[in-house]
This record gives structure tokens, sequence and C-alpha cells, in this order.
């Protein structure tokens, strides 16, 4: 475990350590003000943005990093909208030549329904980024046979689903995630599912590096103490881990023992 001057515990991806285990994005706010003040109420230092949708090159327009600035928060550009490899590979060479980033979130999809990811696409994709210099993290379906796949080519982290892209399930299948976790060498983050912050610390107690939302705070009534709840949910359920939960039980023990009862 790793311990920062302050004390509290950091993780680390691609060679870059993180004091927050929280990561949020860059959709479906109102304006670019009430995002920002979203992403520093979460405590985030790690911002996604979707490079096909939101303005980070025309400076005639409002650009997000004049509100959510480069200098407080590290980008990490994505490829939301993108079904092919070709479009999720052209889309991050962008990109890289807009804002010099390497360190990327990779997501193929596979219809517009669902936004379930196509792995094989995002297989492919992933090794022609790699090759080409990115440290890729990716999107990806709670497959513990992916997830190895994908870390084998060289994916930097592996973030499967919780649930589809902004349905607000939550956690749906806990016993893939936990496998996938127990494998992997790089960091697990839950991407996609979460809907309010129960379903965050769950992610958590599982034993995930972080977990990654959007659409749980901007779409919330008050975002920014949505952001504010979901900060304490993901460092409650990373103390929860660590700490390790009490043994699962079928009938009842008492709190206070039997023997010597007056």
């Amino acid at each position: 475990m790793i311990q920062s001057e302050a004390g509290a515990e950091t993780w680390t991806v691609a060679g870059r350590t993180f004091n927050s285990r929280l990561i949020v994005g860059t959709g479906k706010y109102k304006d670019y003000a009430q995002n920002a003040a979203a992403a520093e109420a979460s405590g985030a230092e790690i911002v996604t943005v979707a490079v096909r949708r939101v303005n980070i090159s025309d400076p005639s327009q409002p650009m997000l990093m004049d509100f959510v600035r480069p200098d407080r928060f590290t980008y990490l550009p994505n490829t939301a909208g993108c079904f092919t490899g070709e479009d999720a590979v052209r889309t991050l060479r962008l990109a890289r030549e807009a804002g010099g980033w390497d360190l990327v979130k990779l997501e193929v999809l596979s219809d517009p329904k669902t936004l379930y990811p196509d792995m094989e696409e995002t297989l492919r994709s992933l090794k022609l980024l790699v090759k080409d210099g990115f440290q890729v993290m990716v999107y990806c379906s709670d497959d513990p046979v992916y997830a190895r796949k994908l870390e084998e080519a060289g994916a930097v982290a592996i973030m499967p689903l919780a649930a589809p892209i902004g349905s607000g399930l939550g956690v749906q299948n806990p016993v893939t995630l936990r496998i996938i976790i127990e494998n992997a060498k790089v960091p697990v983050l839950v991407d996609a599912g979460v809907g309010t912050a129960s379903d965050a610390a769950v992610a958590m107690e599982l034993g995930c590096d972080a977990v990654l939302m959007n659409t749980a705070i901007a779409e919330a009534k008050d975002p920014i103490r949505m952001a504010r709840a979901m900060k304490h949910a993901v460092i409650a359920g990373r103390e929860a881990y660590l700490a390790g939960r009490m043994q699962r039980k079928l009938y009842a023990d008492p709190s206070s023992p039997l023997g010597g009862l007056i």
C-alpha cells in the first residue's frame, strides 16, 4: 500500500499516481461552469473528455479547458461515440495532436441502443494504439476472458462496466467483477452503470482500484451535492474493502456474550 505525505492511500496507473479514486466525466451538464463545480466537489483528479463531443480546440466557442482546467485535472481523452476501431484510433490521434495526451480511454461501442462494447473491435484497436505509443485504459464488458486478453495486449487499466452506460442500475455482476479484479495485474476500474453513492461503494468494496462515472452526477437533481456524495462513497467503499467485512452467517450472533447473565 502506498501512502501520500498526508497519509492518504494512493493508486497508480501507467506510472502516474493519484489520491482520488473517483474519475468523473465532462458530459451532460447544463454548462461548463456546473461541470467544473461538480468536478471540484467530487475531489476527482482525472476527468474524461469525449473528444468528438467536447470543444477543446475552437477558441471562438466556450472551451472546456477554460472551466475544467488542465493544470488542475488530468485529462483522459476518450472515444465515446466510436463504433469502429478506425474511428477510435483516429479520434485519439487527433486528441494527441490537440493536447499532447497519450494516457487515453478506449471504448468501441457495438450499437446505439445498449452502448455495450464491441470487444473484438476493442481488442483490435487497443493493439493499434499500443503500437502507436498510447497508454490505454480500456472500457470493456465484464468478461474475465477478454479482460485477460486486453491486459496481455498492453492495456494499462481494465474498465469493466457495472451496467450499461447511463443506466444507473449499479453493479449487476459482482462475481465476474471479482474474478477480473483477482486476476488482473493492472488497475481495475468500474466504468459505467453507477447510479448513486451506494453503487460506488459496492464497486469499491469488491476491490476496484477506482470508479468512473458521469451520468450519475450530471443528471442528479443536485449534481454538486451528488458529486460530494460520490466522493465519500468511494472513500468509504475502499476503507471497507481494506478493513475486511465480517463473515456472513445464517443465524444470529449476539454482540454481547450470553455467559454470566444476571
